[in-house]
């Protein structure tokens, strides 16, 4: 039957389903198509996938809630030591340290009770151990997913040694003294403010800080590299007697500050005396055998302050009074030290407006010729009439001006006064006599002290042969050009003399080299000579040294008559003191030995 000739109809059905068998065939043609490229496309991202689980060099590990590892890559083979093969079907423990184990336990079990993540998603610093034992830092982030009611936890873990080693050197350039490997000033203010910011621990600590003695004379005489070797070991021997929670830092040079945490007074001072027993042992630097000493200021917390600056300070102002007195010991800080300190300060600063502003004069005390007793010259000493505390004492002020650097342009000023008032009193008609000027050892060090010496002699008018310029020993020891300064003053026609002859660093070999014209014996030998047998025996020992040398010799502090006639019995030239008289105004002067009574004796008062 020709398939045409059927019924209309029928030729549609037929028509119609080969059109549904041809979509069928089509729909199944490409559903085929599709699915094999999808396992064409499946299998290319996993090997994708398998190409950069392998290459990472970090680890990549899934365990699964029992711990038991069920992927290990190359990067984990590589970061722990276990290969694929040892690793596989082994514990996670066996990448933990053992001190770690149990919190690992039950942070993973507290995890599988309650499905809370603590750690789960987010980077975190642990220690993990190697097959050989050893323990490193690593960064671990994790990530966790269910499958078949089993909890799989996935691991990427990165070894960091290198980045902490990196941190710990920034840390160290940062916050360590590179000389000694002690904190340093920056990283000890950190400790100590957080120490003050924990609400919870408000024990009392004290802060000692310390300062080596005469530690500047290492250097210069053994140079720098002993000098550093021995801040090194002086580490060492603090390091030796801190506690676990105590800070020790090296501020700067020679300073200490140590930090004793929970600690009262009684045992802040049981440390010191631990320190100081700590330089009574030399210090060996082939081949020399070296002793320094330490001097400690004490601070202590609550009562000297509640905050970093205040205590540090504090502590600084007990450190200067142990150098104060004496060096080698340890003071506590306290208000009358800090009203001390503070009064220094403001008399070291007033010191320079005091010079501008003309509160400093000159007053002078007759020197007396033993044999006449008659004026044979005067002492310039200079007092300073303070705006707001009035008369304040040379004892007082002369240090303060040594330590500031004041005493030269303090110096000079005396200097300039005493040579125009000498003048001044020769035009008035006064007998002739030499005036001395203290100089101090930073005037003697001054490269243009003969220029300035000089100066002051031209502008004034005075012949060279009325100024006496007294020098201690210790300056004169100290400079190692003194000799030629001296010889070049004297060159000029000035008069040369020692004060407070026997209390230095004495030695006969300097009269012998030193042009001077002069020896001042200090009070503090005159003062016992009647009571003291020694002392006297000593003043008449300088006395009859000084005439055999043929150097004048002048008696400082004479007080009573005994000692005047004690004086005048060995021979001693001349002499001053409040036995004669007191130092005097310019115009007391005048009065007293004035055109009118230049005959006068002293008056004994």
């Amino acid at each position: 039957m020709d398939i045409f000739s059927l019924p209309s109809y029928f030729l549609v059905l037929m028509l119609s389903i080969f059109f549904i068998f041809l979509l069928i065939s089509l729909f199944v043609y490409l559903r085929h198509r599709q699915d094999f490229k999808l396992k064409a496309s499946s299998a290319e991202s996993e090997k994708k996938f398998e190409s950069i689980f392998e290459s990472t060099t970090d680890a990549i590990i899934v365990a699964d809630q029992t711990g038991i590892i069920m992927q290990w890559n190359s990067g984990a083979e590589s970061i722990f030591g276990y290969s694929k093969e040892e690793a596989l079907g082994s514990n996670l423990e066996i990448i933990i340290p053992g001190s770690f184990v149990e919190a690992h336990r039950k942070g993973l079990q507290r995890y599988l009770d309650t499905a809370v993540p603590h750690v789960i998603g987010q980077r975190i610093e642990l220690v993990g151990e190697r097959k050989d034992g050893s323990a490193f830092p690593i960064e671990m982030s994790l990530s966790t997913w269910k499958s078949d009611k089993v909890v799989f936890f996935g691991s990427i873990i990165r070894d960091i040694t290198k980045r902490r080693e990196a941190e710990e050197k920034i840390h160290s350039l940062v916050y360590k003294d590179s000389l000694t490997g002690l904190p340093n000033r920056r990283l000890f203010n950190d400790h100590l403010v957080s120490l003050l910011n924990d609400v919870d621990n408000k024990q009392p600590f004290a802060l000692l800080y310390i300062d080596l003695d005469h530690f500047k004379m290492v250097n210069d005489t053994y140079g720098h590299s002993v000098g550093d070797q021995l801040l090194m070991e002086v580490a060492v021997r603090f390091q030796s007697i801190a506690y676990e929670h105590d800070t020790i830092s090296r501020l700067s040079g020679d300073e200490f500050i140590m930090l004793l945490q929970n600690t009262d007074k009684t045992q802040a001072a049981n440390h010191a005396h631990m320190m100081l027993e700590l330089f009574k042992k030399p210090f060996h630097f082939q081949p020399e055998e070296l002793f320094v000493t330490p001097s400690i200021g004490i601070s202590m917390y609550p009562t000297d302050g509640t905050d970093l600056d205040t205590l540090v300070k504090n502590a600084d102002i007990a450190l200067y009074q142990a150098k104060a007195r004496g060096k080698n010991n340890f003071q506590f800080f306290t208000k009358e030290i800090n009203q001390s300190i503070l009064r220094k300060s403001k008399l070291a600063i007033d010191l320079r407006k005091g010079l501008e502003h003309d509160e400093f004069f000159i007053h002078y005390q007759p020197q007396i010729d033993l044999k006449t007793e008659q004026l044979v010259g005067l002492e310039a000493l200079v007092r300073w009439n303070h705006p707001e505390w009035g008369a304040i004492s040379p004892a007082e002020f002369i240090p303060i001006a040594e330590d500031t650097g004041s005493i030269v342009q303090l110096g000079e000023y005396v200097l300039r006064q005493a040579c125009l008032q000498n003048k001044a009193w020769q035009r008035a008609g006064l007998p002739k006599f030499r005036v001395a000027v203290n100089i101090s050892s930073h005037q003697f060090s001054q490269s243009n002290l003969t220029e300035t010496v000089h100066a002051a002699l031209i502008d004034s008018g005075l012949e060279p042969r009325y100024l006496e310029l007294e020098l201690t020993e210790s300056i004169i020891q100290s400079s190692s050009t003194a000799i030629a300064t001296m010889n070049e003053l004297k060159t000029m026609g000035v008069y040369l003399s020692i004060d407070d002859f026997g209390t230095g660093y004495s030695s006969l070999r300097y009269l012998k080299l030193f042009p001077i014209d002069t020896l001042k014996i200090d009070q503090y030998f005159i003062r016992n000579i009647i009571t003291d047998l020694k002392d006297a025996a000593l003043v008449a020992t300088i006395i009859r040294m000084a005439n055999d040398l043929q150097l004048n010799v002048i008696a400082e502090g004479v007080e009573t008559a005994e000692q005047f006639q004690f004086l005048k019995q060995k021979d001693c030239n001349q002499a001053q003191g409040y036995y004669f008289n007191r130092p005097l105004p310019p115009t007391e002067i005048e009065r007293l030995y004035g055109p009118a009574h230049n005959t006068q004796s002293p008056s004994h008062s």
